[in-house]
């Protein structure tokens, strides 16, 4: 559909992006959205900021610690939404910092994300998407029993049977927690669940995006990415 789009308008910067980003998604293949983008703030250096959430996926994928910190530069703070949950620029910074291997600066800035986002949850204490991203950050922190409390109440609040895509990816972030906390086994199990659901998992997220790193080696891993992978989707 992406490509009969793109025959009808070539040069249309979203549907380009678009296009890519399926490659990256599907295949685990970074080169056709770095080859957009890169065409794209070549023609115009100003417009960063239109694909700067892009831009950053990418660079986390590709472990670009330089061109992700370009992106965050570029990044909107104020957009901080994805599909209800609350990502904010706080949160960005602590991935980068991870992804660079600073410490100090990772801690730092969740801290911050989870000031933000308690402030939020005091006024909506049942926003289950908030309070699956305040879990996240309380593991990125170390905070293992609020992280696993928070994890479980966003599940209860909302269920895949209540929504079918925000509650696939409440079971996402409930694994990537356990699994930043170091708890394998549980992030496994909640990992083999969303991948039974359709949703927001792929091939290229699980096999580049170091958010998935404490898992890697892991043979119940591998074969879940395996999974995903294009050949395997064919059969």
């Amino acid at each position: 559909m992406l490509d009969r789009a793109l025959s009808i308008a070539p040069d249309d910067a979203a549907t380009r992006l678009r296009r890519a980003e399926i490659e990256l998604w599907w295949r685990a293949d970074p080169k056709p959205l770095d080859a957009v983008l890169t065409t794209l703030l070549r023609r115009d250096p100003t417009a960063a900021g239109d694909f700067a959430a892009q831009l950053l996926y990418l660079a986390l994928c590709e472990r670009n610690p330089e061109v992700a910190q370009q992106a965050l530069t570029a990044l909107d703070p104020g957009d901080n939404y994805e599909n209800s949950f609350p990502r904010s620029h706080a949160f960005s910074e602590g991935l980068v910092a991870r992804l660079r291997g600073d410490s100090v600066a990772a801690r730092e800035a969740f801290t911050r994300a989870r000031f933000e986002l308690e402030n939020i949850l005091r006024q909506q204490p049942s926003y289950a998407e908030g309070l699956s991203m305040l879990g996240l950050i309380n593991a990125g922190l170390g905070r293992k029993e609020q992280a696993v409390r928070e994890a479980r109440r966003a599940a209860e609040l909302l269920p895949v049977i209540k929504d079918s895509i925000n509650g696939e990816i409440i079971i996402e972030n409930s694994a990537l927690t356990h699994a930043w906390l170091g708890e394998n086994a549980v992030a496994l199990a909640e990992l083999e669940t969303a991948a039974r659901l359709p949703g927001g998992l792929s091939y290229g997220l699980l096999k580049l995006h170091p958010t998935w790193d404490p898992l890697r080696g892991d043979q119940r891993f591998e074969k879940i990415v395996a999974s995903f992978a294009p050949d395997a989707k064919a059969h």
